[in-house]
């Protein structure tokens, strides 16, 4: 029978921790450091190639709304006018009409509490 040793395994000090050797330790490899390297590198021209494809929509966006602006049937001067008092007038009914409505509903209040 073999007497066992009761002396320390030998132990390697790496990343500031004692490691003993043939186990794993969080050290990169070279291999993984390259790894990255290539991924960082695609994802660079990857996001370079998403800007160009941003700035290509938003070139391609105001010129179709160009192309839109050119189909509006825009109104005329008269028709511009009396589209305007229209809705002036029906902004002034309406308002006079809240207001009627909320003079009310507080005199109805005060006639009620007081």
């Amino acid at each position: 029978m073999a007497k066992k040793s009761n002396k320390p395994a030998e132990t390697v000090k790496k990343n500031g921790k004692d490691q003993q050797p043939g186990k794993k330790t969080n050290a990169v490899t070279m291999a993984e450091r390259r790894a990255k390297q290539k991924k960082n590198q695609l994802t660079q021209q990857q996001q370079q190639k998403k800007k160009k494809k941003e700035k290509g929509r938003l070139l391609e966006y105001f010129r179709g709304v160009k192309l839109e602006m050119k189909k509006v049937v825009w109104p005329t001067r008269q028709e511009l006018s009396s589209f305007t008092a229209v809705v002036l007038a029906v902004c002034a009914f309406f308002a006079l009409l809240f207001w009627g409505v909320d003079s009310g509903v507080l005199a109805a209040i005060k006639a009620i509490c007081f």
